[in-house]
């Protein structure tokens, strides 16, 4: 008799657990592996956790992915760093607004031995019209995330398509920020980076910044509500909540006070 009571009331307690836990708010939002890998989000989310009791589950992919994703309406709040894919995404009905949240910037690593002649320059286009004359070793996230797409962007600007080298000195690894650091320090190539990923890269062997400071190395980042009327299952309501936290006082806040290696990396930047 004592064990089925013992029994029964394990049982209840684990009901009790279960019916607290799906009771408990979520939502899920389509980021990038630089607000992950970096460190920031796991820095600013207990944060708005613990204001707002809403629980924040984060897909950490290339920003190509994350849209496709919310796309499929995997997500409830898409924050990337790709403003054109971010516009179309509006614009095709399967977001409700863009706000811009904050920037940093991209720098061009690559080898000590620097064998393009690159080191010290501010200028992107003519770095990689130097590698790509040299056909030096670059390694390419290959990825179709917001980091790949503004490569291909820069190399477009300068007057060259690299692909037609994939296999020799352009090396695609269809990887992640992190995974293409390790490529770019095993092989001693240059390679494109968020500068947040790169400062909290621990594996750089032979790389260092070699090139910085071009305007055209801008990294705008951008949060969208997904569109509950293109799949009603979107928690709008605590989405929205969230965005507003993050484009709000608050939010831009905690933001600005990340630090890596002592320095602020993301600038926050709402309107």
């Amino acid at each position: 008799m004592f064990r089925a009571i013992l029994r029964a009331a394990v049982m209840a307690l684990g009901l009790s657990a279960n019916a607290a836990l799906a009771e408990t708010p979520f939502i899920v939002v389509q980021s990038t592996t630089s607000t992950q890998n970096s460190g920031l989000l796991d820095y600013i989310l207990p944060w708005f956790e613990a204001e707002s009791g809403i629980d924040v589950r984060v897909v950490a992919v290339g920003t190509g992915q994350a849209i496709r994703n919310a796309v499929n309406g995997d997500g409830d709040v898409l924050l990337v760093h790709a403003k054109s894919a971010e516009e179309k995404f509006v614009a095709d009905g399967y977001g409700v607004e863009r706000k811009d949240l904050m920037y940093n910037d991209f720098v061009l690593v690559g080898p000590k031995a620097d064998p393009a002649g690159i080191r010290g320059g501010a200028d992107i286009l003519s770095a990689l019209t130097a590698i790509a004359k040299a056909e030096a070793p670059f390694a390419s996230r290959g990825d179709d995330s917001g980091t790949h797409k503004a490569e291909l962007r820069h190399w477009s600007a300068a007057g060259a398509d690299p692909t037609g080298a994939s296999g020799s000195w352009y090396r695609e690894t269809g990887s992640g920020m992190g995974a293409t650091l390790n490529v770019a320090s095993g092989m001693d190539a240059y390679t494109l980076t968020d500068r947040a990923t790169w400062l909290s890269f621990g594996n750089r062997g032979n790389l260092e910044i070699l090139v910085e400071g071009d305007p055209r190395l801008f990294n705008q980042y951008g949060v969208i509500l997904v569109n509950p009327e293109k799949h009603p299952h979107v928690r709008a309501a605590s989405g929205q909540r969230f965005i507003d936290w993050l484009t709000g006082p608050d939010g831009q806040e905690a933001i600005a006070s990340f630090r890596l290696d002592g320095q602020q990396v993301f600038f926050p930047n709402a309107q």
